[in-house]
């Protein structure tokens, strides 16, 4: 499938080089999609019949330009052709886990740009691009239990992800006054085997007390792999029923 092609989904994925982002990207690109992938490292997939993949190398940490692009990008594209439209935010970046006065301000910076502010302008470039589009369209914010749940030494990541909830239920609010608006979801994915967990479980044990318990997870095999919670978040994108709850879990029965 050429770029120029029909498609009936035109899907977006950040975060899409390793890990659950990579995971879904694969399990997104099927016949009949357009599939933008959005990440620092390259987001190699294999192709696939009646699909077209194009990835961006890009830093969300510098989201106002990539905010610019998406927005030309997606003004160029033939809306009315799209029956469907998905947007997965799921790039994250966790700051060293640590009291908040013991991390490197860079490090919190970098954090609150990926987690929040980068969720937040791509999603406003792309409602506002896609505002005339007949599709339905879907914004889908992954979520963490620990935005619901504080953690000493993660107060970072914790912050910018009760953020992201919020920002799920302000924009369900306001999509839902407008013409074919968006339904939106900040959804958590439970625990998974990626590199997050590595740097939680490599942790100083000083700096961070719930160290033991994510070494208790890796240990006691209870950890999902990314290609098992991917599948799980697909088939919740796909329900009907989406977007009933802005804030949600995938475990969640349908």
């Amino acid at each position: 499938m050429s770029p120029t092609a029909a498609a009936d989904r035109l899907v977006i994925v950040t975060g899409a080089s390793r890990g659950l982002g990579h995971a879904l990207a694969q399990a997104l690109l099927l016949p009949g999609t357009r599939l933008l992938t959005m990440s620092r490292g390259p987001c190699e997939l294999p192709p696939v019949a009646g699909a077209a993949h194009e990835d961006w190398q890009v830093d969300l940490a510098e989201p106002l330009p990539l905010s610019e692009r998406l927005a030309a990008w997606l003004h160029g594209l033939p809306g009315a052709r799209f029956r469907s439209v998905w947007f997965v935010h799921n790039a994250a970046a966790l700051s060293t886990p640590a009291a908040l006065a013991e991390v490197p301000l860079l490090e919190l910076a970098r954090a609150a740009r990926v987690n929040l502010e980068a969720p937040l302008l791509l999603s406003a470039a792309f409602l506002r691009a896609t505002a005339g589009w007949s599709g339905r369209k879907q914004l889908l914010f992954i979520s963490s239990g620990l935005g619901r749940t504080a953690m000493a030494g993660a107060a970072s990541y914790c912050a910018t992800k009760a953020g992201i909830d919020h920002l799920a239920r302000a924009l369900a609010l306001e999509e839902a006054a407008r013409p074919n608006g968006a339904r939106v979801v900040s959804l958590a994915p439970g625990v998974i085997d990626t590199d997050m967990q590595v740097q939680l479980r490599g942790a100083d044990p000083a700096a961070f007390a719930a160290r033991s318990r994510f070494v208790d997870l890796h240990q006691g095999g209870q950890l999902l792999s990314p290609a098992a919670v991917a599948a799980k978040i697909v088939a919740y994108l796909g329900r009907e029923s989406y977007g009933a709850s802005p804030v949600a879990d995938v475990r969640d029965s349908a």
